[in-house]
């Protein structure tokens, strides 16, 4: 059972505390004349709007509709409202004609298409500030917010946000030229390493190194400085989140000379994020990006999706696919808001998982032996790889 929040706890205290003195109150009622009466209902009802006032109250959307129902929102106003970065390549970025595009970009895609039918039925909401980010989310300026946030428990418990399946794992990694000789931390001695002040990026660099017994020559200042300071050649090392690393890298012209290690010292989960105490848009979003995972571990992809939902080769694709088996039935699995195809019509939008990482991101992050390759690859794809690397990224089962 899911508790409310502390301002819900709160709130539900101060109503009954309020309903307490309703009923007290009526009871005195019961023994005084008709003014009494009157002059005691009109003090407990004082009391219970003072009680609630008091009370931190829940943030209201501003566009005034109740919360609960994004779903329908997003199909009677026939748009997606999808908040996302504009400013980091690969992920989420705003070219010069006006275009968004990256890996982020791709879900509020499949999303749209699977929910409103159509692909291109999205309003990119510019959330790449990332201190405004959750208020966008909270007050109803956007549906979904897929923009490169990760799933924290304070953000989980305290900024109305519940987070969906994760799309992309990632955390804090090492940047260096390709001729360096570098290829682990463990070759960093005596390193001078470029790491933005006063983060966590700082203290579980320190901590690491301390971990592993080597010195290194800290590098410090904003992150744009010492990003430059790295491109210089005033440091051999640049650490921040993987993610960040490559989008500044797949930029420059020189790409080609840097490479981003595979090792990751932190865990940073990215997912979208969607207003508390709104399950079915939640179960719908959830189960596109499962839905996305799951074609590409069993081989559907965006060019053969129509004659796989058309000939389903087994009960399995016929039910991710939303089509009947043989003589049986469509399955609907409970999915009431949206039809049976809602997951075929994603995959057709965009492809599956790894069509989209590989479109969107490429070899600027390697996929293979880290985190986000599958847990299980096709045995053609599969990738011998070292002790304690492999992907973790499956699909729960769509039964």
């Amino acid at each position: 059972m899911r508790l409310p929040s502390l301002k819900g706890r709160r709130l539900v205290s101060a109503l009954l505390f309020a309903g307490a003195a309703l009923v007290a109150g009526a009871v005195i009622g019961a023994c005084t004349s008709d003014e009494e009466d009157q002059q005691a209902q009109a003090t407990d009802q004082q009391q219970q709007v003072m009680q609630q006032q008091d009370q931190p109250q829940p943030r209201a959307q501003a566009s005034g509709e109740p919360r609960g129902d994004t779903i329908q929102l997003v199909m009677d106003r026939g748009t997606l409202k999808c908040g996302v970065k504009q400013t980091q390549p690969l992920f989420g970025f705003r070219d010069d004609q006006g275009n968004v595009t990256g890996f982020d970009i791709e879900f509020c895609k499949a999303i749209a298409a699977a929910v409103l039918k159509d692909a291109d039925a999205v309003e990119y909401v510019d959330a790449s500030d990332a201190s405004t980010r959750f208020e966008l989310l909270a007050d109803g300026q956007i549906d979904i917010l897929i923009r490169t946030t990760t799933i924290t428990s304070s953000r989980d418990m305290e900024l109305d946000v519940d987070f969906a399946q994760t799309t992309f794992y990632t955390g804090q990694g090492f940047a260096v030229r390709k001729d360096s000789g570098i290829n682990s931390t463990s070759d960093m001695a005596n390193a001078a390493i470029c790491v933005q002040t006063g983060t966590t990026t700082e203290q579980n660099v320190a901590d690491h190194f301390t971990d592993i017994g080597l010195d290194y020559e800290p590098t410090g200042g904003l992150s744009q400085d010492v990003a430059a300071a790295f491109f210089e050649g005033r440091c051999d090392v640049l650490t921040a989140d993987a993610s960040d690393l490559a989008s500044r890298i797949v930029v420059r012209d020189d790409a080609d000379d840097y490479k981003i290690l595979p090792q990751i010292i932190s865990k940073e989960p990215l997912a979208p994020g969607v207003r508390d105490y709104d399950s079915d848009w939640k179960d719908v979003v959830n189960w596109v990006v499962h839905g996305l995972l799951r074609a590409e571990e069993i081989g559907i992809t965006q060019a053969n999706v129509a004659a796989m939902a058309a000939n389903p080769p087994n009960t399995e694709v016929a039910r991710l696919l939303g089509v009947p088996f043989g003589d049986g039935e469509v399955a609907a699995l409970g999915f009431d808001v949206v039809d049976a195809q809602f997951i075929q019509r994603a995959i057709a939008a965009v492809g599956n998982y790894g069509e989209i990482y590989d479109r969107e991101i490429g070899n600027a992050i390697p996929r293979d032996c880290t985190l986000n390759a599958l847990a299980r690859p096709l045995p053609a794809e599969a990738v011998d790889c070292g002790p304690g690397e492999g992907g973790i990224m499956y699909a729960l089962p769509y039964r």
